[in-house]
C-alpha cells in the first residue's frame, strides 16, 4: 500500500470517528443535557438526533420514565414515642434536568439517596405528630399524600425531581416490642377464652337444668295422663262386664267359673282341698247330675 492510500484511510477513518463522536441520539425514554467543558449550555434535549463539537461538547444521559426507589427499612417513633420499623417506597422522575445534573452529577444511585434522606426526614416528621392508631390505619393515606405533596416542592425546587408518590409497604413494631405486644394480646385473648368458657359451662348449665325439669314435668303428664285413661278404661270395662253380667248372668257365672278352673288346675303340682258340694264344683257337679 503506498503512501498516499495510507494516508487517505487514515483521513476517511478519522473524519467517520469525528462524525460518530459529533452525532448523538436521544430516545423518547430518555432526558439529556449538553455540556461545554462540563457547563450546562443545553439544559434539555428534544427527542431526536443532535449534532456535538468532539471534545468540547458532552452529552448527559437520563432516564425519562418514572423510577422506583426502594429505602431500606427506618425506625420513626410516634407522638406516644413507640418506635415503628417502616418500610416505604417511592416513585419518582427527573423534571428538570440541569437541576438533576448539579444536584446529583446526573448519578441516580445519588440522586436516591438525596431523595430518601428527604423523605426519611418528612416521614420522621410527619409520624412524629401522630398516634400509633392513626399511623397504622387511621390517617395513613392522608399522612402519605400530604408528605409527597410537601416534599414534591422542594425535590423538585433543589434536585430538579417529581416526586411522583411515596407508600408506605409495611409498618412493623421492633422485636422486642412485638413480642410484649404479642404476649399482651394472648393473655386478653385467653382472658376472653375463660370468660367464654364459664359463660359457656353457665349456659350448658342452665339449658341442662331446664331440660331436666320439662322432662320431669313431662314424664309426670304423661303419667298423669296414662293413669287417666287407664281409669276410664277400666270403668268401661267394667261397665262392659256389668252389662254383660246383667244381659245374661248365668253365662257370666259360667264363664268366670271356668277362668277360676283354668286358673287352679294350671300347675299340677298343687294340691287344692275343698268340699264337693262347694260352689267351686257348682257347674261340675251339675255335668255330673245330667
Amino acid at each position: 500500500m503506498s503512501n498516499r492510500a495510507f494516508t487517505l484511510l487514515l483521513i476517511i477513518a478519522g473524519s467517520v470517528i469525528l462524525a460518530f463522536n459529533s452525532l448523538v441520539i436521544v430516545r423518547e425514554t430518555e432526558r439529556a443535557v449538553m455540556l461545554k467543558f462540563g457547563e450546562v449550555v443545553a439544559p434539555d434535549l428534544a427527542t431526536g438526533l443532535h449534532i456535538k463539537i468532539p471534545f468540547v461538547n458532552t452529552v448527559r444521559k437520563f432516564d425519562r420514565r418514572i423510577l422506583t426507589l426502594d429505602a431500606p427499612t427506618q425506625r420513626f417513633l410516634t407522638i406516644e414515642k413507640k418506635p415503628l420499623d417502616v418500610d416505604f417506597y417511592a416513585k419518582w422522575r427527573v423534571s428538570d434536568t440541569a437541576k438533576f445534573y448539579t444536584a446529583t452529577n446526573g448519578e441516580e444511585v445519588r440522586a436516591e439517596g438525596l431523595l430518601a434522606q428527604r423523605i426519611n426526614t418528612g416521614l420522621r416528621n410527619k409520624f412524629g405528630e401522630r398516634t400509633f392508631h392513626e399511623v397504622v390505619s387511621g390517617e395513613r393515606d392522608s399522612l402519605m399524600t400530604d408528605l409527597t405533596r410537601d416534599l414534591n416542592q422542594i425535590t423538585v425546587d433543589e434536585f430538579g425531581i417529581e416526586l411522583v408518590d411515596v407508600r408506605v409497604k409495611r409498618i412493623d413494631l421492633p422485636a422486642q416490642v412485638s413480642q410484649s405486644v404479642f404476649d399482651r394480646m394472648k393473655s386478653e385473648r385467653e382472658r376472653e377464652a375463660r370468660e367464654h368458657r364459664s359463660t359457656g359451662r353457665e349456659l350448658a348449665e342452665k339449658i341442662r337444668a331446664t331440660a331436666d325439669r320439662e322432662r320431669t314435668v313431662i314424664a309426670a303428664n304423661a303419667y298423669r295422663d296414662a293413669e287417666v285413661i287407664r281409669g276410664e278404661g277400666d270403668a268401661q270395662a267394667a261397665k262392659v262386664y256389668a252389662s254383660a253380667y246383667q244381659a245374661d248372668g248365668e253365662f257370666y257365672a259360667f264363664i268366670r267359673s271356668l277362668t277360676a278352673y283354668k286358673t287352679a288346675f294350671a300347675d299340677q303340682g298343687d294340691i287344692l282341698i275343698l268340699d264337693s258340694e262347694s260352689d267351686f264344683f257348682r257347674y261340675l257337679n251339675k255335668g255330673a247330675e245330667k
